[in-house]
């Protein structure tokens, strides 16, 4: 477990930037205890430092995972935002999507949000922004990006496609092998 090079916290910094905005300063700067972000295995864990300097007991081979994954790198260096990250991302986000309770599954099944599933959407949501979804009951069902601004989302037709699915709770159960 290693501390994250300057070129892999810009390309975290970044894509958490599309979708908590500047609250990626509420994730390093915590007032209850300090926390940071370590690589290991390619993968990038969001951990108290009370938390990591315990971890350094244990040998590198055996440990498997540290704090919260937030997701991981790939083999060409992009990083890949995981279904892990979603209770930071929820806490702190900028947009937010809701869904009806008929468009909650599909989402769930890995399908994009479609116009008629919409029910609601944050004022002044721009083209190609990240998102959070939620219920209708305010329950956090994971992230995508949208095709649209708020404003052309108004003009849609029914069959269209609003957010791009990126990751949802569904996650846990489809690939429960490769996320760990």
């Amino acid at each position: 477990m290693r501390p994250l090079a300057e070129d892999e916290t810009k390309a975290v910094f970044e894509k958490l930037a599309n979708y908590i905005g500047k609250n990626v300063v509420h994730l390093v700067d915590r007032q209850d205890d300090a926390h940071c972000f370590r690589l290991h295995k390619g993968r990038v864990y969001y951990v108290s430092e009370a938390s990591m300097r315990l971890s350094i007991s244990v040998a590198r081979p055996n440990l498997l995972s540290l704090g919260t994954c937030l997701g991981k790198f790939s083999k060409s260096g992009k990083f890949k935002l995981h279904i892990t990250s979603l209770d930071y991302l929820a806490q702190y986000a900028k947009y937010k999507v809701w869904v009806k309770p008929n468009g909650e599954m599909p989402f769930l099944y890995g399908n994009h949000v479609l116009k008629a599933h919409l029910g609601r959407i944050t004022e002044d949501t721009p083209e190609h922004q990240g998102v959070v979804v939620y219920s209708m009951n305010d329950v956090p069902l994971g992230f995508g990006v949208t095709s649209k601004s708020t404003v052309d989302t108004r003009k849609l037709d029914p069959t269209a496609i609003v957010v791009f699915h990126q990751a949802d709770v569904g996650e846990y159960l489809r690939d429960e092998d490769t996320l760990f």
